[in-house]
C-alpha cells in the first residue's frame, strides 16, 4: 500500500500513525451489523462519501498503527501480513509495503520496542511475524510481544477444535507461535499500563479479552478501539448486533459503555478498521450520537 494513505495524529507528546494495508474494502453493511440494510446506510448523510457507497455498502481499512511516545516507539495491531494461507481470498498472499511504509517515519524494525494486540483475530497479527526464507521469524526482534492473557487462553482452547471458519485458528502457526517459542511474548491483564501515556481497557465480546488502547499526553486524551466496533455507523447504532462478535451480549454492552464514555468527551476516537478520516470525536447529534471525523465536524 502507497504511503500517500499514511496519516498522523498528535496526542499531546504521543503520535499516532496509521498504516494501511487494504484501502477502501467494500461490502454489504451486514458484514458488520448483522440485521442491517443498505437502505439505513443511504439514509444517513454523514457517512457518504467516506464511510459508505452511495448505493449502501460500508467502506472500510485494514490497517495497524505506530504510536510513539518520547521514549517508546509501539506498533499497534499488525494488520494480516504478506504470502499468507487465510479463510478469505481477499487476504490471501498479499504483497504489501507494510515494513517499507514503517520506514518513511525513519523506524526500522529494530526500533520498535513494543508489539499490542488488541485481539488475536489474523488480521490483527500477521505482521508479528515474516518469511525469512526458511521460517517464519519475528519482524521486530528487539520488542515485546503484549498478547491479552485472557485473550491467548481462550483461544489456546478454541485450537482443540478444527475451525476453519471466520474465527480459523490457523494462523497461530505462522503469527503467534513463533512469538511464543522464542520468549518474546508476555500475557498481560486488560488494565495493563505500557507506560505513562499509555495503557489498555477491556472490551470483552468481539474477543473474550479484547482491549483497547487509551492515550493521555499533556492533558490531551485519545483511543484507538480495536474491532470493539468495526465502522462509524456503530457509534450511532451501538446496540445493533455485530456479526463477527463471539460473544454478541458483551459487544453489544461493551460498543454501548464505549460510547456512552466517550461521546462529548473530547477524546480524540481512532477506529480500528475506519476509513478516512480515520480519528474523529463521538459527539451527541439530535437525540443520538454519531462519529464526526476529522476535517468533517461540520
Amino acid at each position: 500500500m502507497s504511503v500517500e494513505h499514511m496519516r498522523s495524529w498528535k496526542i499531546g507528546d504521543v503520535a499516532v500513525t496509521r498504516i494501511v494495508e487494504l484501502w477502501k474494502f467494500t461490502d454489504h453493511i451486514n458484514m458488520t451489523i448483522a440485521d442491517a440494510e443498505p437502505e439505513e446506510v443511504i439514509a444517513m448523510d454523514w457517512l457518504h462519501p467516506h464511510y459508505a457507497t452511495p448505493d449502501g455498502q460500508q467502506i472500510m481499512n485494514f490497517q495497524g498503527f505506530v504510536v510513539q511516545t518520547p521514549e517508546l516507539n509501539v506498533m499497534l495491531d499488525t494488520c494480516i501480513g504478506n504470502g499468507r494461507d487465510r479463510f478469505y481470498d481477499v487476504f490471501r498472499d498479499l504483497n504489501t509495503s507494510y515494513i517499507e511504509d514503517l520506514g518513511t517515519l525513519g523506524l526500522k524494525r529494530e526500533d520498535i520496542d513494543v508489539v499490542l494486540c488488541t485481539h488475536l483475530h489474523f488480521d490483527h497479527v500477521g505482521w508479528n511475524t515474516y518469511w525469512d526464507g526458511s521460517q517464519w521469524a519475528p519482524t521486530f526482534p528487539n520488542a515485546r510481544y503484549l498478547f491479552g492473557k485472557t485473550e491467548y487462553a481462550a483461544w489456546q482452547e478454541m485450537r482443540s477444535h478444527d475451525d476453519h471458519g471466520p474465527h480459523d485458528v490457523r494462523h497461530f502457526i505462522d503469527c503467534i507461535d513463533p512469538i511464543m517459542e522464542r520468549g518474546l511474548a508476555d500475557l498481560i491483564d486488560t488494565d495493563h499500563r505500557i507506560s505513562e501515556e499509555l495503557w489498555v481497557e477491556p472490551s470483552h465480546g468481539h474477543t473474550p479479552g479484547h482491549i483497547h488502547l487509551c492515550i493521555e499526553s499533556n492533558g490531551e486524551r485519545g483511543v484507538i478501539t480495536g474491532d470493539l466496533m468495526h465502522h462509524p455507523i456503530q457509534t450511532a447504532l451501538p446496540s445493533r448486533p455485530a456479526r463477527f462478535d463471539m460473544d454478541p451480549v458483551a459487544g453489544k454492552a461493551t460498543r454501548e459503555s464505549f460510547v456512552e464514555k466517550y461521546k462529548d468527551s473530547g477524546a480524540l476516537v481512532i477506529g480500528a478498521h475506519f476509513a478516512d478520516p480515520t480519528a474523529g470525536w463521538i459527539r451527541s447529534d439530535g437525540d443520538g450520537q454519531r462519529f464526526f471525523g476529522v476535517g468533517l465536524e461540520d
